[in-house]
């Protein structure tokens, strides 16, 4: 994400200290929607979106982040209005977790468009899913409950990056047991390696081969 031209990556974990990159630290929903604040009021001065590419990093600690907001949209609400916990996922039938999803979902949407191409960084973890009878092993996105699917359903690109020997790969290949896929023809289906390094540790980048040039 760092070498990406013009692209603000908003770090909710301070994991950009030894990158030069365009990077701005949030630690709260109000950190972030002062962020998306500032850029909506650039657009209106300027008449132009100020970055191509905005990238949240990363969803996980996001979703940490929106707990207080989540509690706070319950709250709102007659059924909420005398919840005193700090745990939203703890309401009885799993109904907190809703309110949890909603939260994330309003803080992505909130830079929308304030960019041509909105990036989520996720790690990922394993669950155990039954298919036809049989127990299997599905990767996904670690969220809680069903967020993950979401946000994965409404992606245009979903990768996995790995590394392998000197070169690190995106890979857009889909199937039963994995969140990666992609709409965009150029991905679907396809291994591509966005970085490569050399002997003597020089890195060489190509996420053009990702985000094509316009």
């Amino acid at each position: 994400m760092a070498s990406i031209d013009n692209n603000l990556i908003i770090d909710l974990e301070n994991g950009y200290q030894a990158l030069s990159a365009l990077v701005i630290q949030a630690r709260s929903v109000k950190d972030i929607a002062d962020i998306a604040t500032a850029i909506r009021e650039e657009i209106k001065n300027t008449g132009k979106k100020p970055y191509k590419y905005i990238t949240i990093d990363n969803a996980t600690r996001l979703e940490e982040i929106c707990m207080s907001y989540a509690i706070q949209l319950y709250k709102a609400t007659p059924q909420g209005k005398n919840y005193q916990g700090t745990d939203i996922r703890t309401l009885p039938q799993a109904g907190g977790y809703m309110w949890l999803r909603m939260a994330v979902k309003k803080v992505i949407d909130l830079f929308r468009d304030l960019s041509d191409h909105q990036i989520l960084i996720a790690h990922t973890k394993d669950r155990q899913i039954n298919v036809e009878g049989q127990d299997m092993s599905e990767m996904t996105l670690d969220l809680t409950g069903k967020l993950g699917d979401i946000l994965c359903g409404e992606a245009d690109a979903v990768g996995f990056v790995y590394r392998k020997k000197n070169e690190t790969i995106v890979s857009f290949e889909g199937g039963e047991n994995s969140i990666r896929e992609a709409r965009a023809p150029h991905l679907r289906g396809k291994r591509i390696v966005a970085a490569e390094s050399d002997e003597n540790g020089n890195i060489t980048f190509h996420m053009d081969r990702i985000f094509l040039p316009e």
